[in-house]
């Protein structure tokens, strides 16, 4: 099973971050081949549509290659004001941006369509970040996506790993496995069916 596995910050030490990198291992131990990707190292303006009709940015067409060839993805997405970031906004709008006059990438939904989503997230406060998935869950059904129903909000993550990346706490290490297992669970699921279809 092909996992993309990606957080919505690019800060150096920002937990969601942490938690990808450490859902990548739970990932890789269930045996899922995970991409773990980093958004900062993709060079992707603010979205504007006059830049875009000189010519979609190259890393823009990197990253609807990447979500659409891995039929499954979890996001740790941190909570700004209540929300998710600007970031995962932006590279959800230019993912999502049809190409005008490219074969590919002419159906903005081609990215999103059917990917079975987990969600998780991070944060320093005791709520771990759960109104970003709130928003973040019609924003990506609305794009066709399948939402795992798990979910799982880390709370007090400023204590919650240790100094190699590793969840402390055995409850919480169960949380994002669930939400890693089912992923999985529903990815092969839906991946065999439409295997199945198209023979």
């Amino acid at each position: 099973m092909k996992l993309l596995i990606f957080a919505g910050s690019t800060r150096l030490n920002s937990y969601n971050r942490r938690l990808a990198q450490f859902t990548a291992t739970l990932a890789r131990a269930a045996g899922a081949e995970v991409t773990l990707l980093e958004l900062g190292e993709l060079d992707i303006p603010l979205y504007n549509a006059d830049l875009e009709a000189r010519g979609t940015p190259a890393d823009v067409i990197r990253l609807k290659t990447v979500l659409s060839e891995h039929p499954a993805w979890i996001i740790c997405s941190p909570e700004y004001n209540a929300s998710y970031t600007a970031l995962l906004k932006n590279t959800i709008d230019w993912s999502s941006s049809p190409v005008k006059g490219d074969a590919q990438w002419s159906d903005g939904l081609k990215p999103f369509s059917g990917k079975v989503v987990g969600l998780l997230s991070a944060s320093p406060g005791s709520l771990g970040g759960l109104r970003s998935l709130e928003h973040l869950c019609p924003l990506l059904r609305n794009l066709q996506c399948w939402m795992a129903p798990k979910q799982y909000a880390l709370g007090n993550a400023g204590t919650a790993f240790d100094e190699n990346g590793q969840l402390l706490n055995e409850t919480q290490r169960q949380g994002v496995q669930a939400v890693v297992d089912e992923v999985l669970w529903a990815g092969q699921r839906l991946s065999a069916k439409r295997i199945d279809q198209s023979s």
